[in-house]
Formats: structure tokens, sequence, C-alpha cells
């Protein structure tokens, strides 16, 4: 059991193609002192080698913070990604989130949630454990003492 109470999770009994579940914990982001987003109603998506992947439902992010970028990408499972400005009156933080406003059918549970790379952010945190984030922007999973690795993301990894 670690510190939690909740039993240890190893990224490698993730499934592939990933699994989308919603999660109990808190979750909470900031930047420049400015909490973000503040909820209990995250979906986590869990894929095999990844640290899990939250998912913030659009109501639950503070009003107006957060702006549409051109950038699009696409995931082999997910679909066709678009991408968030995180906006405050002092500065413009470029496609520091995404979401999927029309998942493949299977993710249709995540349609217009927004994960944000812990990477770009101040602080994030599940439960009151501030979040390390998976390295590279590439992924943006949370990684918290409930995980086992190891986790893709540094060099070298890509491949797996």
């Amino acid at each position: 059991m670690t510190a939690s109470g909740r039993a240890p999770e190893s990224v490698w009994d993730y499934p592939r193609p990933p699994a989308v579940e919603p999660s109990p914990l808190r979750a909470t982001i900031e930047v420049g002192g400015v909490v973000i987003v503040d909820t209990d109603r995250t979906i986590r998506v869990l894929e095999t080698s990844h640290p899990p992947v939250h998912y913030f439902p659009p109501d639950a992010i503070r009003p107006g913070l957060i702006e549409a970028n051109a950038r699009r990408t696409h995931c082999e499972f997910k679909g066709r990604a678009s991408y968030w400005d995180l906006v405050l009156p002092e500065r413009r933080l470029t496609a520091v989130a995404w979401s999927y406003p029309d998942p493949n059918p299977s993710y249709a549970p995540i349609s217009d949630y927004v994960a944000f790379y812990p990477t770009r952010m101040d602080r994030c945190t599940l439960d009151g454990e501030d979040v390390v984030a998976q390295e590279s922007d590439f992924y943006g999973g949370w990684i918290t003492s409930q995980l086992t690795g190891p986790f893709k993301g540094a060099p070298g990894t890509r491949g797996w």
C-alpha cells in the first residue's frame, strides 16, 4: 500500500489500446498563483508504459483562461486532437493543453474534456500530492507515488 492507502499501480499493467476510466482523486492545477482547475471529476486515460493522463471537464476549468490554438495532431486511438493556450493577465502559454472534440467511439467519455501538460504548469496535484511530470511534452502523463515504472518519455523510450 502507498501512503495514500491505495495499492500501487504499475504502468506496465495498463492496456494497449488505452483504457478510459473516471478518477476519484481531487486534481488541481496552478500557474502564476492562479488555480486553473480544482475538481474530483477527471477522467484518466491509461496506456501501457505511460503514467495516466487526466482529462478535465470543461466546466471545471476557470472560465476565460483557455483559448483555442490552431495546432492539431492525430492519435491512432483517440482521433484528432485540438490544442489550447492558457491566457493569464501577464502571459500567454501556447499549446499547453489538448482535447478531443470528436474522439473515436471508444473514447467518447473524454469528448471535449481538456488535458494539461504538467511540464508546462507551475503545480499539479492529485489528492494533495505534487505530481511529477512525465518526461517529454509528447505524452503529458501525471506521476505520483502511487505509480511504478519505468515510464515512457525519456530519450530512447519512444519505441517502447
